[in-house]
């Protein structure tokens, strides 16, 4: 397990808080302009923050989170431009978490070991991979144990008892639950299913339980939150740097602002 992610998660079950994660897509709009708004999440309430790896076929990204791939695979990004993203980031701040979340192919492609050790060399402390199940996950899972780089899997509304245990098996840091069926960003959840999900599998793990998809402010995060050991947030602020165009100060005010507010939220969840 990632030490950097475990003290991470230690601190907020120690202090009674709900975590905010957050998610951006790395090199959106531009390489410079997101190292630049990723190195102020944390002092704007972002306790982890997921980094998108741009892929050309992403299966369970919405029309926003979509569009910030093809921004960032415009503007040049690529896997190994992602993990040095990260060791600039590094470079001024040890402890926050970052969450690579993605798609398989990339790292399919460099081989397990590899991707692994640069992983862990940039700063990286978990991986998500959408497209991964744990029955395929057998050939990458050693490799990230050795680099101590957490395999954080996703369970969804349509995970039953009897998928769960092959979900939670091999699982560490800690379990996303998608709150939707549907991709990101496509609608709303219901606070009480999703509490019933979450208790649901928190009966069957140690492990936090975070929720993502569709909390688009902070009242919902706070909603989720209440019910979960923290909320996810990720179309609401590829949103927001689309909506800034090519101000790119702009871009980086608005989603600081934005993770203040979600931060905001997530305390009151908390109190």
């Amino acid at each position: 397990m990632s030490a950097r992610l475990s003290r991470r998660l230690a601190r907020l079950a120690a202090e009674r808080r709900k975590a905010l994660v957050t998610f951006v897509m790395a090199g959106d709009p531009d390489s410079a302009t997101c190292l630049e708004y990723v190195r102020k999440l944390p002092a704007a309430g972002a306790d982890i923050i997921e980094l998108g790896m741009p892929f050309t076929d992403p299966m369970a990204d919405g029309p926003a989170v979509q569009a910030a791939g093809l921004r960032a695979l415009a503007a040049g990004m690529t896997l190994d431009r992602t993990l040095d993203l990260v060791a600039r980031f590094r470079k001024e701040d040890d402890d926050t978490p970052i969450v690579l979340m993605g798609y398989y192919n990339p790292i399919h492609r460099r081989g397990g070991k590899a991707f692994a050790q640069s992983a862990s060399k940039a700063g990286i402390d978990g991986l998500i991979l959408v497209d991964l199940p744990p029955e395929e996950a057998d050939e990458l899972l050693p490799d990230l144990r050795a680099a101590e780089i957490d395999l954080i899997r996703l369970a969804t509304p349509t995970t039953d008892a009897k998928r769960l245990p092959a979900v939670l098996n091999g699982s560490s840091g800690f379990v996303y639950y998608v709150s939707i069926t549907g991709t990101t960003g496509a609608a709303v959840p219901e606070v009480a299913p999703v509490g019933a999900q979450v208790a649901r599998i928190k009966a069957a793990t140690r492990l936090p339980v975070m929720v993502g998809f569709g909390i688009r402010d902070a009242a919902r995060a706070e909603a989720i939150a209440r019910v979960a050991d923290g909320a996810v947030v990720g179309t609401a602020l590829v949103q927001a740097i689309e909506r800034a165009g090519a101000d790119k100060a702009a871009a980086v005010s608005g989603i600081t602002a934005l993770v203040r507010e979600l931060a905001k939220g997530v305390a009151r969840a908390s109190a």
